[in-house]
């Protein structure tokens, strides 16, 4: 049986968290193993890559990139990869998209090199279906409690993060599904759900 790769991706304070532990729960019946993980943060070096990038200080672009990368790459060889293997579906908070978003549109990085970073990274993993929560940053900001270093960045930048998103899922629709997180959390939940298992029914056959 085949894995399916999902992965959500949207500005801070969209409800990813939460959707992503909702939707777990609603496919522990279509799958024998439902796995979910987040970047940066798993897999064997991620808890100490994560606190550099979201709790020390100013961080160059491309060495915070590099982080980022770095966290990817092992995320992928000892977490998604083998799942993947088992038939698993594997449900991540953020991917490589996120790299695109933050670093490439809201950083300024060269968002080709970043195209061929994050191949590298993944050894080309590639999500079958991104769930993109779309929502004003303001409002997500706001949402929020405690900010970490990225969280605090200017509106602005969030503002280009988001329009970086809006701007991958028109350059590849097939992949890229825009929910609209402004809407009451069930109303979300359902059009993910709905969307999650359109691509693994067949997929399961």
């Amino acid at each position: 049986m085949k894995g399916v790769f999902i992965t959500l991706e949207g500005p801070e304070g969209s409800g990813k968290t939460t959707l992503i532990s909702r939707l777990a729960q609603a496919a522990q019946g279509d799958f024998d193993e439902v796995l979910v993980t987040r970047e940066p943060g798993d897999g064997p070096a991620g808890p100490s890559i994560r606190k550099v990038l979201l709790e020390g200080s100013s961080l160059d672009p491309w060495t915070e990139t590099f982080l980022f990368l770095a966290d990817r790459a092992q995320h992928c060889r000892e977490v998604i990869r083998p799942a993947l293997g088992r038939g698993a579906l594997v449900l991540c908070d953020r991917f490589a998209d996120s790299t695109l978003a933050y670093q490439g549109y809201a950083r300024g990085l060269n968002i080709e090199v970043l195209r061929q970073l994050n191949d590298l990274a993944t050894g080309e993993v590639r999500p079958d279906l991104t769930l993109l929560l779309d929502l004003d940053p303001a409002v997500g900001l706001n949402r929020l409690g405690a900010k970490d270093r990225l969280d605090q960045e200017p509106i602005e930048f969030h503002r280009a993060v988001r329009e970086g998103f809006l701007a991958e899922s028109r350059r590849d629709p097939g992949r890229y599904r825009v929910l609209d997180a402004s809407l009451p959390a069930d109303e979300v939940f359902q059009a993910a759900l709905q969307e999650m298992r359109r691509l693994f029914e067949p997929t399961r056959l």
